[in-house]
């Protein structure tokens, strides 16, 4: 667990989690054990889509990944230990002043993000979206594009940032605009990791480059190409940014 957990990670999802949390009036040691169980779901997801069923990758943050150390075998109860750890950990908020049913809602959030509403549900779409063709610009392809990124990857960031809300005793109305921010700052997320992937080398990027062209993959750059693809992540920037105001009276 600490092999993938400590590594070297941009750690944004924990810190966001910490900077909503703040943004709604909360201390930061509110959402202390939500940010730590949301970075070992996240690096719970990295161990599962490395493997070799999956996404197949030997490289994660400029080292081998958890299977190819510790072996599939290992790799896969690591990642079923981290999820359990993760709500384990989350839990222990009471501890630091946060009511239980606040607790329990943020435990719903991380369990929605993860499961069939989340990260499962956007891995399985991107595992049979693998070889698909589309048209270039076609709906219908960026419907499927956005489906397979709004749960394998914003869904997370979005519980992240949720869960920072709720841990900090924001209101209702809030948490649904930390909601919308973490949701465009999450599909924004991809769409510069796609960008990255076909512009950047493999030791740039800490991980094999190139490795979603070579499976077929959906990506925005493939739909869109490079140049609508950085526009795209330019709108959801500022999208993002409209949905923070009004929270300086924090």
């Amino acid at each position: 667990m600490r092999y993938t957990l400590l590594s070297d990670g941009k750690h944004v999802r924990p810190m966001l989690c910490l900077a909503a949390c703040e943004l709604v009036g909360g201390q930061e040691s509110a959402a202390m054990p939500a940010a730590c169980g949301v970075e070992m779901i996240h690096a719970s997801s990295l161990i599962q889509d490395d493997l070799p069923c999956m996404d197949d990758d030997n490289f994660r943050r400029g080292k081998p990944t958890n299977h190819k150390v510790f072996g599939e075998d290992i790799a896969v109860l690591t990642a079923d230990a981290l999820i359990a750890l993760a709500v384990k950990k989350v839990a222990t908020s009471t501890s630091f002043g946060v009511p239980p049913e606040k607790v329990l809602q943020a435990i719903l959030e991380l369990a929605k993000a993860v499961g069939t509403e989340g990260l499962v549900a956007g891995q399985a779409a991107d595992l049979v979206g693998e070889g698909m063709s589309f048209d270039k610009e076609s709906q219908e392809g960026l419907e499927h594009l956005e489906f397979i990124h709004v749960h394998k990857t914003a869904a997370l960031l979005e519980a992240a940032v949720v869960m920072g809300g709720i841990m900090g005793g924001g209101s209702d109305e809030e948490i649904e605009r930390l909601r919308s921010y973490a949701r465009c700052i999450g599909l924004m997320f991809q769409v510069v990791d796609d960008v990255l992937d076909v512009t950047k080398s493999s030791d740039e990027l800490g991980k094999t480059a190139g490795k979603d062209v070579i499976a077929g993959k959906l990506t925005y750059p493939k739909l869109m190409g490079v140049e609508k693809s950085k526009k795209y992540a330019e709108r959801l920037n500022r999208e993002a940014r409209e949905h923070l105001q009004g929270f300086d009276s924090h």
